[in-house]
């Protein structure tokens, strides 16, 4: 009995991982144009397609620097099929946003 409830939970975990998980990729430090596919305010995170099909998993840090027309603007004015810009230094396997400027 033991064994089935703990093989019940194993398959539970297994699957909620897997549903949550985003493909994403890792590319060079440079700038990229693509549209945010998806919005985490809770984690600051954005995920962005880019005009080459790839998509960029983006935790904002204190260091981003988050424009619209010249000027710096909240995480909050941030949505899902906005068209953005952004710069990004890759760190390993983690790509950090340096910047990120809305282009509508």
């Amino acid at each position: 009995m033991k064994a089935k409830i703990l093989s019940t939970l194993l398959v539970a975990t297994i699957l909620l991982f897997s549903s949550c998980g985003e493909k994403t990729d890792v590319v060079e430090s440079g700038t990229y144009e693509g549209t945010i596919k998806e919005v985490e305010p809770s984690k600051t995170e954005i995920y962005v397609e880019t005009d080459d099909n790839k998509t960029l998993e983006l935790y904002f840090t204190d260091e981003t620097e988050l424009t619209r027309d010249g000027s710096t603007v909240d995480f909050s004015i941030l949505e899902e099929g906005m068209r953005v810009e952004v710069e990004v230094k890759k760190e390993g396997k983690r790509l950090d946003p340096v910047s990120v400027k809305v282009l509508e």
